[in-house]
């Protein structure tokens, strides 16, 4: 508990200090003067672009997995069709459903 206390405080100060350094003594570039420094705010935009580009992309990989998930689920039906073939037994070929209008 003492050390998270510690932590905090430290992690308090750093912020203050930057603020401080900002805001009154111009140390840091802030054109709109809100106590943030341009740059941080430019990396926290690059950010977010990265975080929607990744969000985007593991929605269109889970997709592809529902896919081939689907895939493999044909495989496997199919495979018993090969089998029963391999082992010649006499049953007639099964082939596409007909389409029900």
């Amino acid at each position: 508990m003492n050390i998270v206390t510690i932590l905090f405080g430290i992690l308090m100060l750093g912020t203050l200090g930057l603020f401080i350094a900002t805001k009154f003594f111009k140390k840091f570039k802030d054109e709109d003067n809100d106590g943030i420094p341009d740059v941080l705010e430019e990396k926290v935009e690059e950010a977010k672009e990265v975080v929607a580009e990744v969000k985007e992309r593991a929605k269109r990989v889970s997709e592809e997995a529902k896919d081939v998930v689907k895939a493999a689920k044909e495989v496997v039906k199919q495979s018993k069709d090969v089998v029963s073939a391999a082992t010649s037994k006499p049953t007639a070929r099964r082939g596409r459903k007909p389409k029900q209008k």
